[in-house]
């Protein structure tokens, strides 16, 4: 695949904002504030393109957070969000059985759709149990520009520089699509299966970059020191397929929220 290249720019590009806070409980909580203004917007206008969602250990104080706050809300506010809720999770395991308690499905009914009352036909993943896993990334990616796009896209980051399932090598135009994920991605992902890599399905179902991409914005949330580096790469490298997150610097608008110990390697001369 080649070398990543050496050379780095000298700063952030000024589509990027960094939004730092000492540790992941104040990091979520400044996130949500955002969240909430805007689904309170939505609610307001009577309107809102659908949300981009994300799973893994970094999203889960923040779901928890979120469904605290939201339940605050006045009734009829929450009622009209819960019958207009529209979002499409990032990607799904390919081949788990129904049910399966590992699923990214069944992750956003624990943290999400679960707590918030939320009719699951308006949580929407891909369908890893599909007979053409192919075809369903395709008619995923059609369902998506059938609601709208995505407006607001929540982003983890993999320890390998991936969002989503884009697996390096992925190229800003990639779709959505079946990927078969790599050793470093299995490893991130064993907790889930009893912390045996071997366990994880190899192959998953992502929206792509050029999906991605498209959302109005994007909130890439960073915690933990052992991502400070692949963060630095994919801000202040040249993009590359190498490292699929440096297509951010590409998009108009994205907000990167990190904790002291993800930002140290930003800070670095």
């Amino acid at each position: 695949m080649g070398l990543i290249p050496a050379r780095s720019v000298s700063k952030l590009p000024p589509s990027i904002s960094v939004q730092r806070r000492p540790d992941p409980v104040a990091l979520m909580d400044a996130v949500v504030d955002v969240l909430d203004a805007s689904l309170q917007t939505g609610v307001q206008q009577q309107h809102f393109r659908p949300l981009g969602l994300a799973t893994g250990r970094t999203m889960e104080p923040l779901y928890a957070a979120l469904c605290a706050r939201l339940k605050r809300w006045p009734a009829l506010d929450l009622q009209w969000l819960r019958e207009h809720w529209c979002s499409f999770n990032l990607d799904e395991y390919v081949g788990l059985p129904v049910g399966d308690p590992r699923s990214f499905a069944a992750y956003m009914q624990t943290h999400l759709a679960g707590p918030l009352d939320l009719p699951t036909d308006r949580v929407r993943l891909p369908d890893g149990r599909a007979s053409d896993p192919g075809l369903e990334a395709r008619r995923y990616s059609t369902a998506l520009q059938q609601a709208g796009g995505l407006g607001l896209q929540l982003l983890g980051l993999g320890s390998n520089g991936h969002v989503g399932f884009n697996e390096p090598p992925s190229g800003v135009d990639s779709p959505c699509r079946v990927v078969t994920l790599q050793a470093a991605t299995l490893i991130q992902n064993a907790d889930a299966f009893g912390g045996d890599s071997e366990a994880v399905p190899k192959q998953a179902i992502t929206l792509g970059l050029q999906e991605i991409l498209s959302a109005e914005v994007i909130h890439l949330i960073v915690t933990g020191s052992a991502k400070a580096e692949i963060l630095r790469a994919a801000l202040l490298e040249p993009s590359t397929d190498l490292i699929p997150a440096s297509w951010l610097q590409q998009h108009p608008q994205v907000h990167v929220w990190v904790d002291d110990a993800a930002y140290a390697r930003l800070s670095a001369p």
